[in-house]
């Protein structure tokens, strides 16, 4: 399957809140196709000091051809590479909006969101299937009694999509760790919500996310559970559910996004390989 690549360049900038901002990009070439389901990933490709926009290899016919083509950029002028969920493809066009949490320059992600302006440019791979997480949402309303999320501010964009595609009538708990007070938004959708904002005001992150769901009433009946964000709070919160709860592993949907004290860059551990290894093994099964 060939990867798409493309530029990308930013026409809008928004503070959804103080940490948190929405920027809005227009691609060079976007298939019309995809984009378009809830929980979609692209990789953002940003340039190193000094470059007003990355050196990117163009496509390739094949995934592994193009990545061997990135590798092989110098890593002087190698652009970082770092994932994103898409919070809306605005349909019949080449626009896109991205949610970026803004937590300093410690990553280029957050330093660069932080300074964008219209004009700047980044290089983009996907929207693909390669990168689309299939949520099971039919599943989740046919088969489930209610729908359990559970994640932080960097699970906000996915969730914001997910909740937007749940049809009317569709019980939802949601779990939602932010910083502080300041840093809840809005979230639209037709389901029947019920939302529980956890600010974490300075403690360990995924702590108050942990907590709050172990102590929780929860509704009876079945549920489908989608959990995303710090991954060792998304390892603990599904370890609770399955092993605590009585779920079925195939019952929760999870992803790492991100590793407190460590980043994209770093090697994975070796709980991280094993959540990989499980994942792939249901997406297979």
């Amino acid at each position: 399957m060939q990867l798409p690549v493309t530029s990308v360049q930013v026409i809008g900038v928004e503070r959804v809140t103080p940490r948190m901002a929405r920027i809005t990009f227009e691609a060079d070439a976007l298939d019309h196709s995809v984009g378009g389901t809830p929980d979609q990933q692209v990789k953002l490709c940003f340039p190193r000091p000094g470059r007003r926009e990355p050196v990117l290899p163009e496509q390739r016919d094949d995934v592994m051809s193009w990545y061997q083509a990135y590798l092989a950029v110098p890593e002087a002028e190698r652009p970082w590479m770092r994932s994103f969920t898409l919070r809306r493809r605005r349909a019949g066009t080449r626009v896109l909006e991205i949610d970026f949490v803004l937590h300093g320059d410690a990553g280029p992600a957050s330093a660069w969101a932080a300074r964008a302006r219209s004009g700047d440019r980044l290089g983009m791979v996907g929207p693909s299937e390669l990168y689309a997480r299939p949520v099971p949402l039919t599943a989740a309303v046919a088969e489930a009694d209610w729908v359990l999320l559970a994640g932080d501010e960097t699970a906000l964009p996915a969730v914001g999509t997910l909740l937007e595609a749940l049809p009317a009538g569709t019980t939802v708990v949601a779990f939602l760790e932010v910083a502080g007070e300041g840093e809840r938004q809005r979230l639209d959708t037709r389901a029947d919500l019920t939302e529980h904002w956890l600010h974490r005001d300075g403690a360990v992150p995924g702590g108050p996310l942990t907590e709050a769901v172990r102590a929780a009433a929860l509704p009876g009946g079945t549920p489908f559970a989608w959990l995303a964000g710090e991954a060792s709070a998304v390892r603990a919160l599904r370890r609770h559910l399955v092993g605590e709860r009585g779920l079925a592993k195939e019952a929760v949907d999870f992803a790492g996004y991100w590793r407190h004290r460590l980043t994209q860059d770093d090697a994975p551990t070796a709980e991280d390989l094993a959540d990989a290894r499980e994942k792939a093994a249901g997406a297979g099964g």
